[in-house]
């Protein structure tokens, strides 16, 4: 009996209930967390056993993952780097820098705007853009 592992099946139990926003910030990871953490409230951590391992055209790739719990909740928060020496996480969407990830309880349209708002209101923030499921061809390159 041959068992083959349903990745599609896996994605989509991966981004069930989750939100996704794109950010464009010409601003280093760590520093984009320090004014999340600063200004927003949040806990953002580099979580180095998360981070994404990619291999194309021989190469390695690794695009780190800083991670965020609200208290009190299930849900967590992850930003993702998009772009690591010249590859991307999701090649769709290369204008965008950093990819935040809301996942593990529903987080509803009101929350979702808020955190937008308060992103694009950060100094050096240029653009800030929820993304749907159905705009992501690579959504298998964000699991962990």
């Amino acid at each position: 009996m041959k068992l083959t592992l349903d990745i599609e099946s896996l994605t989509d139990d991966f981004f069930e209930e989750t939100r996704l926003l794109g950010i464009t910030a010409p601003v280093k990871n760590y520093q984009l967390c320090w004014k999340l953490n600063n200004l927003l409230g949040y806990n953002f951590r580099l979580n180095a056993d998360i981070e994404i391992h990619l291999r194309k055209k021989n190469r390695n790739y690794y695009f780190n993952i800083y991670e965020s719990s609200e208290p009190n909740s299930f849900l967590t928060h992850y930003i993702y780097h998009n772009q690591f020496d010249g590859e991307y996480l999701l090649p769709e969407f290369k204008h965008m820098d950093f990819l935040w990830l809301m996942k593990g309880d529903c987080v509803d349209d009101e929350k979702c705007n808020w955190i937008k708002q308060a992103v694009k209101n950060i100094n050096g923030i240029q653009l800030v853009a929820e993304l749907t499921n159905e705009q992501i061809k690579n959504k298998g390159n964000m699991v962990f």
